[in-house]
C-alpha cells in the first residue's frame, strides 16, 4: 500500500472552518490598523542574499535558507574550487537568494528602495506567512 502524502514538519493545513475564523480575525486587525492610518504592504518571502547576509548576525546567517541559482548554478566554478571552499563560502557563490525568516530586513529594504515615494513617518502593517 502506498504511503499517505504528508506536509513538512512544522507546517499545517487550515480547514475551511479554521480559515473562516482566521480571516475574521485578520479582517478585524486590518480594520483597526486602517482606522489609525496604517497601510498594508507585502514583501516577498525571498530576498537577495546580499540584503539578508550580515543583518541577523553570524548565528542568524547560519539560519538563512539559501536558494540555489537557477539554471547552471555552478557556472564559472571549477571542480577544484567547489571541493576546496568551505560550505558557507561556497553557498554564497552558488546562491543569490534566500528565504527571509522575519519581516524586519525586508521592511528596511522596502523603505530604502521606495524612500522617494513614502511620506515619513510611514505607518504600515504586514500580515504574511
Amino acid at each position: 500500500m502506498a504511503n499517505k502524502p504528508s506536509i513538512p514538519k512544522g507546517t499545517r493545513d487550515f480547514s475551511p472552518a479554521e480559515m473562516a475564523k482566521r480571516n475574521y480575525i485578520f479582517d478585524t486587525i486590518r480594520q483597526v490598523y486602517a482606522l489609525y492610518g496604517f497601510r498594508p504592504i507585502e514583501t516577498p518571502a525571498m530576498e537577495n542574499l546580499s540584503t539578508l547576509m550580515g543583518k541577523y548576525g553570524e548565528e542568524g546567517d547560519k539560519l538563512l535558507f539559501k536558494i540555489l541559482n537557477s539554471g547552471d548554478f555552478t557556472h564559472g566554478l571549477t571542480a577544484g574550487e567547489i571541493a576546496g571552499e568551505s560550505a558557507p563560502k561556497l553557498a554564497t557563490r552558488l546562491c543569490e537568494k534566500g528565504l527571509r525568516y522575519d519581516l524586519t530586513v525586508p521592511f528596511a529594504r522596502y523603505v530604502v528602495q521606495h524612500r522617494e515615494e513614502l511620506q515619513l513617518p510611514f505607518k504600515r502593517y504586514q500580515i504574511q506567512p
